[in-house]
Parts: structure tokens; C-alpha cells; sequence
């Protein structure tokens, strides 16, 4: 999908398709800097991903079919990925029992995954006492400016992680890399290659089981709307390992792929449509400060 068409521009041709025929949509851009916005845009729309507009005639036109092609790819496993819930190990009884002091949100989203991040974000009060992490489907070149229009959308800073970061409360992280982002111990991110084995870059379901296996505090699993079913089995590990989680509803979500499969496995303790899920957040978290 273009983005500057005439009759209409890519964001109201994917609105309506993904309304009315929904499928995997690849936002193609020849500007990415002038339309980073209706990228954004389009990508809370429903799209899956955006790559930048190949230039057969230029000299490095060999890297940028590539990456076209590659994207390209990578819809395809992401829509045809099978649905196995792998078996995640459980927490020993005595973490079980470890005073959660430290609270972490982690998040997880794909096709129309910043709209609905950004409204979750616009009811967090500046005062919010849980770390916030954020694997969004989206191209390594769109991440940067994807966190720069989030922090206008929220009362909390927003950035991209950087390798061996730390969640602080209060403060949202967002993936910003095509490796996945992980807990390498119990309080430091990392970017991993491995699994390589992923239809998608950074992963919710590595990013989640990564959360299973390190941290040593409170979490609250969100996923979000997105086609697929990365995340579904990472929410289910969190829920095997006593944690809450969400799963956004049908009714608002641009693509119920992803959070419907999450629904089918019994993933999520609540399913909420999305201007709940922002709410119940604040109140989980700012209720037991008081």
C-alpha cells in the first residue's frame, strides 16, 4: 500500500479494507521522513509493517529489494504461523512467594497496534509506578519516530530501549530493533538474534517468555490488536506463572488476529475492549499505592 494516492491516501484504503476484507497490509513509502506520520497513522489503521520504496535505478537497489522481499516474507509466516502454544516452565514456590514489589506493564501489538497503545498511554497518569515495555510490529527505521509520536500522546516518557537499558518506573520503553528485545537478567534488556525461527522481529511471545523466566517482580501481560499469533502462547506462559493478563476484545481491535488467539488458549484473565484496558491499568497499579 502507497501512501500518496489519488482518490484517496493509504490510510483510509487500509481503514477500509481492513474493515471490510481484512488482510496483511505492507505500508511502501518512497518519503519516509515527509509521511512518517500518515505511516504512523496507517499502521493504527490496521497495517502490519512499512519499508521504504526500493529505487531500482539507484546503486544499492540489490539491499533495498531485499528488504522489500524480506518484509514481504515475513507477512507470509506471520498470517500463516500455526498455532503451538509451547510448554513454558513454571515458577519454583518459592518465587511464587517473593513480595511482587517491583511492577512491570510489558505490552505487545501489530496491526493497528499504535492507536491503541497511544490511547492506553493518554489515561496513564504522570505519576504511574510500573516500568512500561512495548514490542510493537514495526520496521527498525519507523521505531524512532513511532516512540517520538507516542511521548506526545502520553503524560510519560517514552524512548526506544537501548541495549543492556533498564526499566525505570513510570518511564515506557518501546522495541527498537529488528532483533528481539529480552530480559537478559532479572532487571537488564537485551537485543538477541536467537530464536531465528520467528515470523516476526522483535517477537511478543520471546519478549513475554523472557518476562516468565527473569523478572522478579508484578507484571501485567497486554496484547493488543494484530494479525497472526505472536504473543498468544507468551501470554499464556505469564498467566501459567500467576501474572494478569489482558487480551483486547473483538469489537476494538483493528485486527483481531492476535488477541483472539490469545482468547482461544485462555490466555488472558480479562478480555477488555481497548478504552478499559488503559483504566484498569491505572487502577491495578495506582489502587495498591494507596
Amino acid at each position: 500500500m502507497d501512501m500518496v494516492m489519488p482518490v484517496m491516501d493509504g490510510v483510509e484504503a487500509t481503514r477500509r479494507i481492513i474493515s471490510h476484507t481484512p488482510c496483511g497490509i505492507l505500508i511502501v513509502t518512497a518519503t519516509v521522513n515527509t509521511n512518517s506520520a500518515l505511516v504512523y497513522e496507517a499502521l493504527g489503521a490496521g497495517a502490519i509493517d512499512a519499508v521504504k520504496t526500493p529505487i531500482l535505478a539507484s546503486s544499492d537497489h540489490a539491499n533495498g529489494a531485499e528488504a522489500f522481499l524480506s518484509k514481504i516474507e515475513m507477512i507470509g509466516k506471520l498470517i500463516e504461523e500455526p498455532l503451538i502454544a509451547k510448554r513454558s516452565g513454571q515458577r519454583g514456590a518459592s518465587l511464587l512467594q517473593q513480595a511482587r514489589t517491583s511492577r512491570l506493564i510489558a505490552i505487545g501489538s501489530s496491526a493497528g497496534g499504535p492507536a491503541a497503545v497511544a490511547e492506553i498511554l493518554r489515561v496513564l497518569p504522570a505519576h504511574f509506578r510500573a516500568s512500561i515495555v512495548v514490542i510493537q510490529h514495526v520496521d527498525e527505521q519507523f521505531a524512532e519516530g513511532l516512540a517520538e509520536w507516542l511521548e506526545t500522546q502520553s503524560q510519560l516518557p517514552v524512548r526506544l530501549a537501548r541495549d543492556r537499558d533498564h526499566p525505570e518506573p513510570g518511564v515506557v520503553l518501546i522495541a527498537g530493533r529488528s532483533d528481539h528485545l529480552i530480559f537478559a537478567d532479572s532487571t537488564t534488556l537485551a537485543y538477541a538474534p536467537d530464536p531465528v525461527d520467528q515470523a516476526y522481529r522483535p517477537s511478543i511471545d520471546v519478549f513475554f517468555r523472557s518476562v516468565v523466566q527473569h523478572w522478579r517482580g508484578e507484571v501485567i501481560g497486554v496484547l493488543l490488536t494484530g494479525m497472526g499469533q505472536d504473543g498468544a502462547a507468551g501470554l499464556k506462559a505469564l498467566r501459567q506463572a500467576r501474572y494478569h493478563t489482558i487480551a483486547q476484545d473483538r469489537g476494538s481491535s483493528a485486527v483481531y488476529g492476535m488477541p483472539k488467539a490469545a482468547a482461544d488458549m485462555q490466555a488472558a484473565v480479562e478480555i477488555l475492549p481497548l478504552d478499559l484496558i488503559g483504566p484498569t491499568l491505572a487502577k491495578r497499579i495506582m489502587g495498591k499505592e494507596k
